[in-house]
């Protein structure tokens, strides 16, 4: 399929040959009539990348900050390879859609139905689109796709109406008559509102009228006259900033018309040093509106279709999309004037010269077309010939941050050929094949594991895929490492232990940490032990939001998708079995804290040694991540962050310096070599089950507040 995307580094729009996304689970696969571009939102975007890194870090001193905390926690080296990562990728662009839906997950909608859809990220320019239920609605059969193309955008406007929540015969003045505002006037008449457009741009006027504007007038201080003329010298009842400016004008023009006890209602990207005095004087109540309504980022409602309680809850995004569709249908709403320009897709490069101003030409809808009757083809693209070869032909499913910045640097080490690699976003699989040197791409995991040139396979995407992925690959007799955890539960993890013991299969997990040279230092230094161990491992997590994947129900949780690092590290030290685990959790009040994230673990070994993790979200983020004691025979040892272990014996203090590593290259090393040469694993399966049950057995002793014998 083709789809439009931006490079970066440069900034240069490319409409490029993409796999298709898969339908997600409880969504919908839509083939594309038409999308929209948004000329506000997405002309910062492009023109952002466009910048030079300069100009980039002035406009964007938040994203500075971010870096330079992360040089403090992970250095200058690492940090340059993910903003030189970063900056050779590509970016999806768009966010309002319509067409027709050729494959449903959902029981929502049917293959043929007609379909407005949202989302950055998923109602991309693209010939196909996957998008959850909650971003979609059925289009009316009396409003073609062309007008409900535009019903995202126009979602945003309805929802900045709603929050003025404006009356029969109020006066509105809307700052700013771009598409937005020009769709913000059609609403406030439908609503039986006397309108004002306002803008710095008279050449917007005439289309404001036809939108419905009782007036329109420029914004300067010759108007305010007009103004107070208009509203009988009262000042408006509401004002609508949907302007795009960083300059505080607006805002200030807007408290200036505005009413005793009014509304400022901001749509729009403007500059918010407000003044106090007019906002005390008047009494003004400001409000910021967020996108197309109730439910915009929220992972639960947009990615799980949770939907919020119609009765507490009117209007959701969704129901404002479906709101907008109806006004369409009923002629109260007209998009077809306002559409200036429609390219074909394959134009997209001067539709953006427009927006961006590159072509000097006036525009307010900008419309790409797609072509309907071109066949599409369901298939993985190569970016060159694919020759058989001897060597290890490796294959990654998922491509995230750790996978790019960790795994696939160790894996080029080692020097085997990097074949295949699978993202469930089309674009960041082209960005990595491009960037890293695969030779295919693909939006589908089961096309690297069915694929007879791919001999090895990677498995870094999210957690819930892990077992399916790993058991496929499996099944096709190919050697797999697998990101940490290797399964959410035990009935996925004892179906895997008897496809292993039935089909002596290869499979690697990555605990790492038994690889570090810190760790196998101190296993070395306590090699001849003849008494017990007791460990105590402090890990500062670091907080991870609630609506972050992470956190979801599906994915298994932070202990099984983390803490399994730490179980797994002590079992290694003390060469025996975890017997017996009990664990306790912090109890908050606070509704952003998980309390999971916050615990307390004991495990009793088989060799009598005992272990202790300390895992908590809620320290400072400066605050070194890990922090190891193991003592035994009199003697202790301790690894800081994997910069220095201590020792302590007869008497003496030791500090040795390490390379702060945690052991990724070492087990990649490891691994590879072992499938290559017919080795054996370098972690037997037999420690990677105990893990992985051991931290189902900490889930279930936080449940149930008993010890759970192993």
């Amino acid at each position: 399929m083709l789809q439009v995307i931006q490079y970066q580094k440069k900034g240069n729009i490319v409409v490029a040959e993409l796999p298709p996304p898969k339908c997600i689970p409880g969504g919908i696969l839509v083939r594309t009539h038409y999308s929209l571009i948004s000329a506000g939102t997405e002309k910062s975007s492009v023109a952002k990348a466009q910048s030079s890194i300069i100009e980039r870090a002035k406009k964007q001193p938040e994203d500075v900050k971010l870096v330079l905390d992360f040089i403090k926690k992970e250095g200058i080296f690492s940090t340059y390879q993910r903003v030189k990562s970063k900056l050779d990728s590509y970016k999806s662009l768009g966010y309002s859609a319509s067409g027709v839906v050729i494959e449903s997950k959902s029981s929502n909608f049917k293959v043929g139905d007609r379909v407005a859809v949202a989302g950055a990220g998923y109602a991309n320019h693209a010939e196909l689109i996957s998008v959850p239920e909650n971003l979609a609605v059925k289009v009316p059969q009396d409003c073609d796709l062309k007008s409900a193309a535009y019903t995202t955008v126009a979602s945003i406007a309805l929802h900045g109406v709603r929050q003025a929540d404006v009356r029969i015969g109020e006066k509105v003045a809307v700052i700013g008559l771009g598409l937005i505002g020009q769709i913000t006037v059609q609403l406030l008449k439908a609503s039986g509102c006397k309108v004002i457009g306002i803008d710095i741009n008279e050449s917007l006027f005439e289309r404001a009228k036809s939108s419905g504007a009782d007036m329109t007038c420029k914004s300067n201080d010759e108007s305010r006259n007009i103004i107070k003329s208009f509203t009988s010298g009262l000042g408006c009842d509401s004002v609508l900033i949907t302007a795009g400016t960083s300059s505080n004008q607006p805002i200030e023009f807007a408290l200036d018309i505005c009413r005793k006890k009014g509304k400022v209602v901001i749509v729009g990207a403007v500059g918010m040093n407000i003044p106090r005095t007019p906002f005390y004087m008047k009494e003004i109540d400001l409000k910021i509106s967020c996108s197309y309504g109730p439910g915009r980022y929220d992972t639960y409602y947009e990615e799980k279709g949770i939907d919020y309680p119609f009765a507490y809850v009117r209007w959701t995004e969704n129901r404002n999309m479906s709101s907008i569709l109806e006004l369409l249908a009923d002629k109260k709403l007209n998009f077809e004037f306002l559409t200036t320009h429609t390219f074909n897709l394959l134009q997209a490069e001067s539709a953006y010269n427009l927006v961006t101003g590159k072509v000097s030409e006036p525009f307010i809808g900008i419309l790409l077309e797609y072509s309907t009757e071109k066949e599409l083809k369901y298939n993985y693209v190569n970016l060159r010939k694919i020759e058989p070869a001897d060597n290890l032909n490796v294959g990654f499913i998922g491509m995230g941050a750790f996978a790019r910045n960790y795994l696939i640097p160790a894996v080029k080490e080692y020097g085997v050929k990097l074949t295949g690699v699978a993202s469930q976003n089309p674009v960041n699989a082209r960005s990595s094949a491009e960037n890293l040197g695969f030779d295919f791409y693909s939006a589908d995991g089961d096309d690297i594991i069915n694929d007879d040139r791919v001999n090895l396979v990677f498995v870094a995407s999210r957690h819930d895929s892990h077992f399916d992925y790993v058991l496929k690959s499996l099944k096709t007799n190919k050697p797999v490492f697998v990101e940490k955890p290797l399964a959410i539960n035990q009935l996925q993890l004892d179906e895997l232990s008897q496809s292993i013991q039935l089909n002596n299969h290869r499979l690697m997990v990555g605990f790492n940490r038994r690889f570090s040279k810190t760790f196998k230092f101190i296993k070395d230094f306590m090699a001849n032990r003849s008494e017990p161990m007791v460990i105590s491992y402090r890990v500062n997590a670091g907080l991870i939001p609630k609506s972050h994947w992470v956190q979801q129900i599906e994915q298994g949780g932070r202990i099984i998708g983390e803490v399994c690092h730490f179980i797994d590290t002590m079992i290694y030290l003390t060469d025996s079995k975890p017997t017996i685990v009990s664990a306790m959790a912090i109890s908050s009040s606070n509704s952003e804290i998980n309390d999971d994230d916050n615990i307390s673990i004991n495990i009793q070994f088989s060799d009598g040694s005992i272990g202790n993790i300390i895992y908590h979200a809620n320290g400072d983020s400066l605050l070194p991540k890990e922090y190891c004691e193991v003592h035994c025979m009199r003697q202790s040892v301790i690894m800081n962050n994997f910069e220095i272990v201590t020792t302590y014996a007869n008497q003496k203090r030791k500090d040795i310096k390490s390379d702060g590593k945690k052991g990724i290259n070492e087990e990649i090393k490891l691994f590879l070599d072992a499938v290559k040469n017919g080795k054996e694993m370098p972690i037997s399966f037999e420690d990677i089950y105990l893990v992985t049950k051991t931290t189902f057995a900490v889930n279930e002793s936080l449940r149930t507040g008993k010890f759970i014998q192993i």
